[in-house]
């Protein structure tokens, strides 16, 4: 049985509510599905959410929760990536300027928050097996392999799901980008900042009641 939502987990889902309440006034207003692709992606971006709760009720270490833990992984920067998004943003479309604003920073907003709340769920289902500085450790790691990953779907625009639909183009990538580092240094610099912004604002967050 799944726990309780939290109430910020409460909060989290009326905020996306509200992101998706305005694509929808926005769709009917102009007549135009231009951010239409943000229902989708803040159906993947829930997806971490929801494999990180699960991991509430399977406090033994075994095989179903590191599998869990696993599909959490390739699904988790589907969260974050919404900050990319924001790419789409040009103030010139048929929308007021600060409606499109206003709609973008409220996913990029949602998609820090989903992917933060995912990762304390991960964190809390780690610190009962592992030392303190272990966990700090895999989160830090995990990190970079979120800005990895949201470089892979961002730039080279591959999808959690290719790791079953297409692994041969993305291990291919991927092999290259770790076996070659030095030949790749934008995918790195990209992966490593990005995991530093998410970082701040994981750890702020985690602390804000302390």
């Amino acid at each position: 049985m799944n726990a309780p939502l939290s109430s910020a987990a409460k909060m989290l889902l009326v905020s996306v509510a509200f992101c998706l309440l305005l694509v929808g006034v926005r769709m009917y207003y102009t007549g135009s599905i231009m951010y239409g692709f943000y229902i989708w992606n803040m159906v993947l971006a829930v997806m971490p959410l929801v494999f990180s709760r699960q991991l509430a009720d399977r406090r033994p270490l075994h095989w179903r929760s590191l599998l869990l833990l696993g599909a959490w992984l390739v699904f988790f920067p589907n969260a974050p990536y919404l900050v990319t998004d924001i790419l789409h943003f040009t103030g010139t479309s048929s929308a007021p300027p600060w409606f499109d604003l206003i709609l973008v920073t409220t996913a990029a907003w949602n998609g820090l928050l989903l992917g933060a709340l995912s990762l304390l769920h991960v964190e809390s289902f780690l610190a009962p097996h592992f030392s303190k500085a272990a966990v700090n450790g895999t989160l830090l790691f995990i990190m970079v392999l979120c800005g990895y990953g949201v470089y892979l779907g961002r730039f080279l625009r591959f999808n959690s799901w290719d790791v079953l639909a297409d692994p041969y183009a993305l291990f291919s990538a991927v092999g290259q980008h770790w076996l070659q580092p030095a030949a790749h240094i934008s995918v790195w610099a990209f992966s490593l900042l990005f995991a530093g912004m998410f970082s701040i604002f994981y750890f702020t967050l985690k602390y804000l009641k302390q």
